[in-house]
């Protein structure tokens, strides 16, 4: 490199990005162990993926609650042994309950991965569920929902879902403290045994694992009873609300509101959603978007307002959420509906769309910067039944959609009738 003379600057777009693949191998029960050997530090990241979200679950939240138990007691340890177990060797374990999944997920150096493996093994087979740690759980979990009932925006993340999916449906149904008092411990056993002793299990590896990787893993996992099939899957009917407009009083003397403005759209799997990306980040996607300017910056009614496709393996919704004062909340409602007129009046001037492309280009090029975020892009890609294609189709469509196309869009997705409009104060 020759230092004395300023390197040629190129515009995202014309970066040629590649997704590093992935080493797909076996273990002896079947489950699939995706792998990516990448990095320069001796850290390591392993995820269990179990088929185990609210989506599999036939009474609220015992699928979240019996993901959150999982380090709270085996036939051997308590909680704070396990705890201690992985705080000594400088590890992270975390546990995460999702829609349709719920992952266990080990961060830790890769010289201590033989210590520590046989433990998330003892929680997946062995967890006990202790009735003294579910009563601690369920009095937290109930303070701590008194507490965001207090808050506009909570209230607001949680009927907007309802209204758009239904509140049976999986996306749109919420917890209420009478859910965690009428909890059983062996609802959550049964749920336990079901989806995770004897569940569906993918394992993603991400960093400098050892030489030996798969063998220790087929050592620990490979004999676990873990299902090759899918088993039944669920369906459920988005059920939308007639109504489409709402406001909740939910604090008298509030000053500020929630504004949520959400509509059932369509997901990964349709040839418009990558086209509707683009034209997100427009409308709203990020701090230069036509939302932000206008609402934020212009005439200042909210610090942030952002849209965003919900990455659901279902059915998906667009959404536009924001918080701004009280008395400006009818106000900001306008502008928003002002803003998708003129995206459906007007196409996209090509300096505006030139800036929008260099900054989802120049955004994945962020998403791709180590391991772990290049098995977090590939494990969403699998998850939601997508190939490699899919990542360079979207890349393309980015480089080479038109302001017509665009404009075509608005027209057919931001139709105001189509959307459902909540403000909670």
């Amino acid at each position: 490199m020759n230092r004395k003379s300023a390197p040629e600057i190129l515009d995202a777009v014309d970066m040629q990005l590649r997704l590093p693949p992935y080493q797909l191998y076996t273990l002896d029960n079947g489950v699939p162990v995706y792998s990516i050997d990448a990095g320069a530090q001796d850290v390591l990241l392993i995820e269990w993926v179990f088929e185990a979200g609210n989506w599999y679950e036939e009474k609220n939240i015992v699928a979240a609650t019996t993901n959150f138990m999982l380090k709270n007691g085996t036939r051997q340890k308590k909680a704070f042994g396990i705890n201690e177990h992985f705080e000594f060797y400088g590890a992270y374990l975390n546990r995460s309950c999702y829609n349709e999944t719920a992952t266990i997920t080990l961060h830790c150096l890769k010289k201590h991965v033989s210590e520590l493996l046989p433990v998330v093994a003892e929680l997946i087979m062995e967890s006990i569920f202790p009735e003294e740690e579910l009563a601690i759980y369920q009095q937290n979990q109930k303070q701590r929902l008194e507490v965001n009932l207090k808050k506009c925006d909570f209230i607001a993340n949680r009927l907007i879902d309802e209204y758009i999916y239904g509140f049976h449906h999986p996306y749109g149904k919420y917890t209420s403290t009478l859910d965690y008092d009428q909890l059983q411990r062996e609802e959550l056993v049964a749920f336990y045994e079901q989806f995770y002793t004897r569940g569906k299990c993918l394992v993603f590896v991400a960093g400098k694992p050892p030489a030996d990787m798969d063998q220790q893993l087929n050592r620990v996992f490979g004999n676990l009873p873990f299902r090759k099939d899918p088993g039944v899957e669920k369906t459920y009917l988005v059920n939308p609300a007639t109504e489409k407009k709402y406001q909740i009083i939910n604090d008298e003397a509030g000053v500020q509101g929630a504004i949520r403005i959400g509509r059932p759209f369509i997901n990964r799997h349709h040839p418009d959603f990558s086209k509707a990306q683009v034209l997100n980040n427009i409308l709203g996607g990020f701090f230069g978007s036509r939302l932000m300017s206008n609402i934020r910056e212009d005439k200042g009614y909210t610090y942030g307002i952002h849209s965003y496709l919900q990455n659901h393996v279902h059915d998906s919704a667009w959404m536009i959420s924001t918080e701004a004062g009280r008395d400006v909340c009818e106000a900001t409602i306008g502008e928003v509906y002002k803003e998708m007129a003129i995206l459906c009046r007007e196409p996209v001037e090509p300096d505006e769309l030139d800036l929008v492309r260099n900054y989802m280009i120049g955004s994945l090029l962020g998403d791709l910067d180590g391991p772990f975020q290049i098995i977090a892009r590939w494990k969403s890609y699998i998850l939601n039944n997508l190939t490699e294609d899919y990542f360079y189709q979207s890349i393309e469509t980015v480089k080479s959609v038109s302001p017509e196309e665009l404009q075509a869009l608005a027209q057919q997705y931001l139709n105001p009738d189509d959307f459902y409009e909540l403000l909670v104060i």
